[in-house]
């Protein structure tokens, strides 16, 4: 097919047709497809005349559902054409347009399970690898894209995301060679998370190096793409297998100095109105405490980032479970900021800009916090140092504090945010051994009786005699286990005689008008029954 000067402008035409369904419905013929493929090849040296059929492609496969099948059919050969061009896409652009045809042909399991289990198990043409290693590839390709602000860089990663989440999400539940890695009943549906394949191993170093380097975004945390490699990150289970990868250098192994979280300035220990524990004291009073945090997020990802240039094998190990621990601890501050209790409207309006709601946007990341405590004992022994340490201050409240702890347990009794307090309590108990007396023992039965009992424990539970928790604070003053704060010791009043006599008339009066009106049993009157025992002089 020649190559025309005008062939961009008439491809415009047919995008612009196509965007109407009653267009796209013309476009996703199988003759159409296969022309629309062609000129995608024939125009190669022409980019801009391309990527225009390729989006043309794009909006019929998005429009019309049916010609996802007809796309990958073989008479068609959308299938194995969209792949090759995917393995030589070297450019931002190309690589989003390649990986938007690929989300959308892998979107339901059902229709496409059969091309599902070819892009996995098959290799692409001329590539030494499978679709795994294709991906891995591009991801790190794309994160230093995004690293030099490469035009479409960002869309190009959020959607080549996107077909990687269909592939770990299907494909374990289609692989003849799947395993369960988590117990459930025979005649349930296997969900997410519930089965792995070992083929879709190779795809969890990529996505790992993707979260602990892709730059903060401001002043939401959690944005795309970033927001997608958490929902891929969560599919992949923490086996024995793959336990190595998700904690390099020993599994949880803590690597720096202990992370604290961010508190609001009016908080801060020692009554400082300008500083927080992770920080030190505030240089600039102006700067708000979610700036500062958020600096500190984005320095340390800066530092990270410059380890990628190195060769793999003098690269320091990621901590994985830290950068998730900040990046929760920077999103709980930025939509529930100093105390603001989580079912006030200010909350949800704030979630509501962004065009969705508190649970869609952090339950994710609390569960990816809560897979790894699940699967590893260490980690789990590491958040209990960063939220419960030994010198936690239990002076007031655990509840009303503007830290990472205070806003989860806030979360735990919310109304509004079902998802968010169901997942903020999994994670706590995961962090607490999965013990509920171990979870009560460290921030108060009060704070975590209604998680309890919609796991079914009532009851509060005993304290467990091996238990390692103190039951009084580092200057000796008892913690109460209701509250989960020290009992301070209670002042004896001094009274003389004459006010002890008066305070109790008072109390005669009070009762015998509890009495009268029928409020209180005479038998229930202590002031009566006193007297009848003698025990009043």
């Amino acid at each position: 097919m020649p190559v025309c000067a005008d062939a961009f402008q008439a491809l415009l035409a047919v995008k612009t047709l196509g965007k109407d369904p009653a267009g796209s419905e013309v476009i996703a013929s199988p003759a159409n497809l296969m022309a629309l493929l062609g000129m995608v090849n024939a125009f190669k040296d022409n980019a801009d005349a391309s990527n225009e059929a390729l989006r043309c492609l794009a909006n019929a496969l998005l429009l019309i559902s049916g010609a996802r099948d007809t796309f990958v059919r073989k008479d068609v050969g959308g299938g194995e054409a969209i792949i090759e061009l995917f393995e030589k896409a070297t450019y931002p652009e190309r690589i989003f347009l390649a990986s938007r045809i690929l989300f959308l042909c892998t979107v339901s399991m059902a229709s496409s399970s059969s091309y599902i289990k070819t892009l996995v198990e098959a290799k692409p043409q001329g590539h030494p690898g499978n679709i795994v290693e294709v991906i891995g590839v591009k991801l790190d390709s794309l994160s230093k894209s995004i690293m030099s602000s490469a035009r479409l860089s960002r869309e190009a990663m959020t959607d080549l995301l996107k077909f990687t989440f269909n592939l770990l999400l299907h494909y374990p539940k289609i692989a003849d060679d799947a395993q369960d890695v988590t117990p459930r009943n025979e005649d349930e549906a296997k969900v997410m998370g519930d089965c792995w394949s070992s083929r879709l191993d190779g795809i969890l170093l990529p996505l790992l190096r993707t979260f602990n380097t892709l730059p903060s975004t401001f002043p939401s945390p959690l944005q795309p793409p970033m927001t997608h490699v958490i929902h891929s990150l969560i599919t992949i289970p923490v086996t024995p297998s793959l336990q190595p990868k998700w904690f390099p250098g020993g599994a949880g192994s803590p690597r720096s100095a202990t992370p604290k979280s961010r508190e609001s300035p009016q908080t801060s220990p020692g009554g400082s109105n300008g500083g927080s524990p992770t920080l030190g004291p505030s240089k600039e009073l102006k700067q708000s405490a979610f700036d500062r945090a958020f600096n500190a997020l984005s320095v340390g990802r800066r530092s990270l980032s410059l380890s990628r240039s190195a060769s793999p094998s003098s690269r320091t190990p990621v901590d994985t479970l830290q950068r998730a621990f900040d990046l929760l601890d920077i999103s709980l501050l930025y939509y529930l900021p100093s105390t603001v209790d989580p079912d006030d409207s200010s909350v949800r309006e704030r979630a509501r800009a962004e065009g969705s709601s508190l649970d869609d946007i952090l339950v994710p990341l609390v569960l990816l916090v809560n897979k790894m405590c699940v699967g590893d004992d260490a980690s789990r022994a590491r958040m209990r140092e960063w939220l419960l340490p030994a010198d936690l201050d239990r002076t007031s409240p655990l509840e009303g504090r503007a830290d990472f702890l205070g806003r989860t347990l806030r979360l735990m009794s919310c109304v509004h945010h079902t998802k968010l307090k169901s997942a903020t309590g999994e994670m706590m108990y995961a962090i607490c051994d999965s013990d509920a007396s171990l979870l009560a023992s460290y921030v108060g039965y009060g704070n975590v009786a209604g998680f309890l009992f919609h796991k079914g424990i009532t009851g509060q539970p005993t304290r467990p005699s091996n238990s390692t928790v103190p039951s009084t604070t580092p200057s000796g003053m008892p913690i109460n286990p209701i509250t989960g704060i020290a009992e301070q010791p209670k002042e004896e009043i001094e009274m003389t005689d004459e006010e002890k006599e008066r305070e109790a008339e008072k109390l005669f009066v009070l009762f015998d008008r509890l009495e009268r009106s029928g409020a209180l049993q005479p038998s229930q009157n202590p002031i009566r029954k006193a007297a009848q025992e003698g025990r009043l002089g």
